[in-house]
């Protein structure tokens, strides 16, 4: 590492937008307020925001690129004095920097022996504003008179409760059958792993408030509350229904405890519930940014606390691969970890320290057994044929050796697509898939099919041969090819393709057996159904987490598909439109967070709560009422407990 005197040299970064005289311009500011000069060294950092290949800098230049990363050298000689700063413009971006959270996350120097040391990296800034900004779930606060009397979310298809007692400290849980034992301790466990210390599950030796968990009639989700003084009576068919009856016990509970005069627990009425859709599902991104363990198992408590019922896992991208696969140790080996002079460099505003990690064996089964007592399936993703950077990084043996052309990802990775035309990328293929679905008991498997580049494979032979031996041209149909027999070996082995909306193009996958998430817009899960596809719709602007809340420059989060505030988010319709025939392919709904811009967990907290609940009231609730959420929203928990200031920004 550098020198303890290296310390004193920071890094910090200015956004100056387009204007009628000028174009825009980012500017990288490299101050030493060290005690010696500082020579023969360069730069690197990142942040979602990525420097253009034809990029002008005045005042040094790269020296080299992956991404989002990137390495920037003063001139020959250049010494920077004690007290001096080394201003570098930036005139090109690959897009413009619209929120805090796109520019330089993190900067480290390296000088000419290698050696490396962290800067002091100060969020980027908007020219001529001082503004805070904004991180932390946002505020919701409960008003005085709430316009419903207990405070559920979802809020369940029929209320009819009255009175009120004084809160019970705690719910003491009984049930017969082997269902209803299962429901209440999975219940007592997500409300510890949420809520410690509270008691929500105490025995009736203790205060607990008699709930008794009684079998009838319903199926599926469904489940019924009937209210009495002294206790409450659940009915459901099934382990799923007694828990989310649990839930909304637990959260009528918690509204009344820390809120007495606005909420209260009933003494008589009854409560009938059943989701609206199937599937309710959130994915998530640990590719991009990992997330370990306890941080997964955390948020699986929270999407029960939700009523969510599917977990998309994407365990690989370009940036990492994440799940220990022993016919291919190189994956976790190469591909887990990123770092300056590593396989892959630090990207995303990782430091030059190895870092990453990824999920083992035994990991992956605890999750996914975890997932099943909270009533949530775990459905895997590995993205192909394209986002395969760091797999082909770890597995260069897959590339065609013939192919000597140069193509990019939107993401700007070279040549990161999987073969169609290479054979011996099925064989490798079908040896991951195989172990995976060992440790994946889920009906679907995701394979990813996003965004292979329009010339992808144009300058392999092998690609060439393929497409003229099927009569057929162009990246999509290839990638329809090796689609489709993917899903052969997936159909062999009992499982249902999942994939996103582009796996329909190029002649497609078998409609049969397979689902599809609409995600471009929301025409496209539209169009997708019409076509007769098993649609989840998911679309950017308006179930993509990784957009920001608003325009607002102080808002963290990713821009391209625009912003959703919560209550955009809320009020979105996913069939607005729809025919009663394209009704019939819809599989649910689906919250998307992708990681790229979660610089801190603070910044995770704010761009996926509320909007995560107000997901899961529309693929839950038939009587959606924005008023009411609001007044409910801020009663939700959050994964680490990050939040804005009571008056908000």
């Amino acid at each position: 590492m550098v020198a303890d005197w290296y310390e004193g040299v920071s890094l910090s970064s200015e956004w100056q937008p387009a204007t009628e005289a000028a174009g825009a311009s980012y500017r990288l500011f490299v101050t030493n307020r060290g005690p010696a000069p500082l020579a023969g060294f360069r730069i690197g950092f990142s942040g979602p925001a990525r420097v253009s290949d034809n990029a002008a800098l005045v005042g040094g230049s790269v020296v080299a690129r992956l991404s989002n990363y990137c390495e920037i050298a003063p001139a020959a000689g250049f010494v920077l004095a004690p007290g001096a700063t080394w201003a570098i413009e930036i005139k090109a971006l690959d897009y413009p920097i619209r929120h805090w959270t796109d520019g330089a996350v993190t900067g480290f120097l390296i000088l000419a022996d290698g050696s490396t040391g962290a800067l002091r990296t100060e969020p980027t800034r908007l020219a001529g504003s001082d503004a805070v900004r904004r991180k932390g779930t946002m505020h919701f606060p409960v008003p005085e008179h709430p316009p419903v009397p207990v405070s559920v979310i979802p809020w369940p298809r029929h209320v009819a409760v009255s009175g009120r007692r004084t809160v019970p400290p705690g719910l003491a849980i009984g049930g017969t059958s082997p269902l209803a034992e299962a429901a209440a301790d999975a219940f007592a466990l997500l409300t510890a792993r949420l809520f410690p210390g509270e008691g929500i599950v105490r025995p009736a030796h203790q205060g607990g408030y008699r709930v008794d968990l009684v079998s009838g009639t319903g199926g599926g989700e469904a489940y019924a509350i009937d209210f009495a003084p002294d206790h409450a009576t659940v009915t459901a068919a099934t382990e799923a229904g007694f828990l989310y009856g649990l839930v909304t016990l637990g959260q009528i509970l918690r509204g009344a405890r820390l809120h007495l005069r606005q909420f209260s627990f009933p003494t008589a009425g009854r409560i009938e519930d059943a989701p609206r859709m199937g599937w309710r599902g959130c994915h998530l991104d640990v590719a991009r940014r990992f997330y370990g363990r306890d941080e997964v198992e955390h948020f699986l408590a929270i999407l029960a606390w939700n009523k969510l019922n599917v977990l998309h896992w994407h365990l690989s991208d370009d940036e990492a691969w994440r799940v220990e696969i022993d016919a291919y140790p190189q994956l976790t080996g190469r591909a887990a970890w990123s770092g300056h002079g590593l396989t892959l460099p630090p990207l995303l505003g990782a430091g030059p320290e190895r870092s990453g990690g990824y999920y083992t064996r035994q990991d992956v089964r605890a999750v996914v057994a975890l997932a099943a007592r909270f009533g949530i399936d775990v459905v895997p993703e590995i993205d192909m044929p394209g986002h395969c950077y760091a797999l082909l990084a770890a597995l260069p043996a897959l590339r065609d050796p013939g192919e000597n052309g140069l193509y990019h990802s939107i993401q700007s990775f070279p040549n990161n697509c999987l073969n169609p035309g290479v054979e011996t990328v099925y064989g490798a293929v079908e040896t991951i898939l195989g172990e995976m679905l060992e440790l994946f008991p889920s009906r679907y498997f995701h394979v990813g099919a996003d965004e292979v580049p329009e010339d992808a494979w144009q300058t392999s032979p092998v690609a060439r041969a393929l497409g003229e031996r099927l009569g057929v041209s162009g990246a999509a149909a290839l990638q329809a090819h090796f689609l489709r027999r993917l899903q052969a070996f997936l159909t062999a082995n009992g499982r249902v393709t999942g994939a996103w909306e582009e796996a329909s193009h190029g002649g497609g996958i078998d409609r049969d057996n397979c689902y599809l998430v609409g995600w471009r817009s929301a025409a496209t899960s539209r169009e997708l159904a019409a076509a007769g596809y098993s649609v989840v719709v998911a679309p950017g602007e308006a179930y993509y987490l990784d957009m920001a809340n608003s325009a607002d420059w102080h808002e963290c989060g990713a821009a391209w598909a625009g912003f959703s505030s919560p209550e955009a988010t809320y009020r979105f319709e996913p069939t607005a439109g729809w025919s009663a025939v394209e009704e019939q392919h819809l599989r649910g709904v689906q919250a998307c967070i992708w990681s790229e811009p979660m610089t801190d967990r603070a910044v995770f907290d704010r761009l996926v709560f509320p909007r995560l609940s107000a997901i899961a009231e529309t693929g839950w609730s038939r009587d959606r009422d924005y008023a009411r959420f609001a007044a409910l929203a801020g009663l939700m928990p959050n994964l680490y407990g990050q939040r804005e200031p009571a008056g908000g920004h």
